[in-house]
């Protein structure tokens, strides 16, 4: 039999593993049972995905079947994670406003949420769950459903803590609201969480919501993590997603945004770290005049795998949807990139647009991108298409006889095809700490400047 020998010395896959974990919680409020129950039914049914599916295709878990996890340890490691932790590493600055979790549970220690406008609510899942039921009772788990998906099934049957952030009915919360998970586990304890956000925008609200995942030391560790937006009428919604695991991690995250009417809410995902990652972004634009802007950079070297799942739902008349996700991989990283817009039938005058380009920076990267719409009305606007290449010689040689050398010539351009997606980060903080990184590890040779050559693409 395959699997792990537990603590109790029984021999379990990962999907038992899971199971038998699930019986053994006792947390959580009553009214939440019988939701909890169904997705771990759902769960056990559907159990964990192979690549015979079509949406794991290039994505396998099996390097990760052999580790036994376990529920991640509440655990701040003697004091070592502090507010420099953060800023370096979670690029969080010291004044933030700011929810941490450590390994999944909340860190009131280094967690700062003063100065939020009246009515504003930025706190703990289990917190909110406890004292204040009424204000995600009805709301939590209608965007993300889980009916085929094992991962959000697993983690519905989980949720206890995370983020909730509530912004009432036409209140603009001006400073971005930073929700950091630091996972920091030991090698005879890999850990796994299952943080659960919320974010509930009412009628004519607005905020920004940085969401930051990063890992300390090089232990394996598992993050199942999902995240619901619920846009009202009119509200705007800006929301930024950092991932910097450690190498030696598995990082798993969906992104469910249901929109009402003339909503606007736009995304970005970055993905830096983590052995194996994968993105499951999925909006519906539920109602007319909702906008949307779905964008994404991965940037993988050594043996790295990211994987982008999207999908946007235009359900109504008068949408609008621009999407713009691009891969940088080097060494023998892998990549996978799955855009898929669907235009329902009478959601006319719909406009959606969806582009994916990656950069390959040497012989053994590869990707698999795979760009699709699915129309059912006849007076839309929409394109789509996705490029792979390589650096241009040309460009390299024009660089290089201007006094570069070679490998900073690489370097910049290799940056350039990045900046568009760094620019549009409207957070000084996130977007100037990418800015650092993405150069630091680049003229660092952390991820090597590679071949030259063409680029193809439809």
């Amino acid at each position: 039999m395959v699997g792990v020998r537990t603590r109790r010395g029984e021999r379990m896959n990962m999907k038992e593993q899971f199971l038998r974990q699930f019986e053994d919680r006792k947390d959580g409020p009553s009214w939440l049972a019988p939701m909890r129950r169904g997705a771990i039914d759902r769960f056990a049914a559907l159990g964990l995905p192979t690549t015979e599916s079509e949406e794991w295709r290039y994505t396998s878990l099996a390097g990760f079947q052999d580790v036994p996890f376990a529920p991640a340890a509440r655990d701040d490691h003697g004091g070592r994670i502090e507010s420099d932790f953060l800023e370096r590493s979670a690029f969080c600055p010291r004044d933030a406003v700011r929810l941490v979790f450590v390994n999944g549970h909340y860190s009131p220690r280094l967690s700062a949420v003063e100065g939020l406008a009246s009515g504003v609510v930025a706190g703990s899942l289990a917190s909110v769950l406890k004292n204040r039921p009424d204000l995600v009772a009805g709301v939590l788990g209608t965007a993300a459903e889980f009916g085929d998906r094992a991962f959000v099934a697993l983690n519905t049957a989980f949720l206890n803590d995370g983020a909730v952030i509530y912004i009432p009915k036409g209140v603009v919360v001006t400073k971005p609201i930073h929700v950091c998970y630091v996972s920091w586990t030991t090698d005879d304890r890999p850990g796994v969480s299952h943080p659960r956000n919320l974010v509930i925008a009412e009628e004519g609200s607005q905020a920004t919501v940085v969401e930051i995942y990063v890992g300390g030391g090089n232990s394996p560790y598992f993050t199942n993590a999902v995240t619901e937006i619920v846009a009202g009428r009119g509200a705007i919604v800006d929301h930024y997603k950092l991932q910097q695991e450690n190498g030696n991690a598995c990082h798993l995250r969906s992104l469910d945004v249901r929109q009402d009417a003339d909503s606007r809410v736009s995304t970005l995902s970055v993905s830096l770290g983590a052995g194996l990652s994968r993105n499951e972004d999925r909006t519906v634009l539920d109602a007319e005049g909702a906008e949307c802007a779905l964008n994404g950079l991965y940037m993988v070297t050594g043996r790295q795998h990211a994987d982008n799942q999207t999908s946007i739902d235009h359900a109504k008349p008068h949408g609008t949807s621009s999407e713009l996700y691009k891969g940088i991989l080097a060494g023998q990283s892998t990549g996978v990139f799955n855009g898929k817009i669907v235009v329902r039938p009478g959601a006319q005058k719909t406009v959606a647009r969806q582009t994916n380009k990656n950069l390959l920076l040497s012989n053994e990267a590869l990707v698999n991108t795979k760009p699709l719409l699915e129309i059912f009305a006849n007076d839309v606007k929409c394109n789509h298409g996705a490029t792979i290449g390589r650096l241009d010689d040309s460009q390299v040689f024009y660089l290089r006889s201007r006094g570069l050398g070679e490998a900073h010539a690489r370097s910049l351009l290799t940056y350039a095809f990045a900046s568009d997606l760094v620019g549009r980060v409207r957070v000084p903080s996130l977007q100037q700490g990418l800015e650092k990184w993405i150069f630091r590890r680049l003229l660092a040779g952390e991820i090597p400047s590679g071949v030259s050559g063409g680029v193809s693409g439809t």
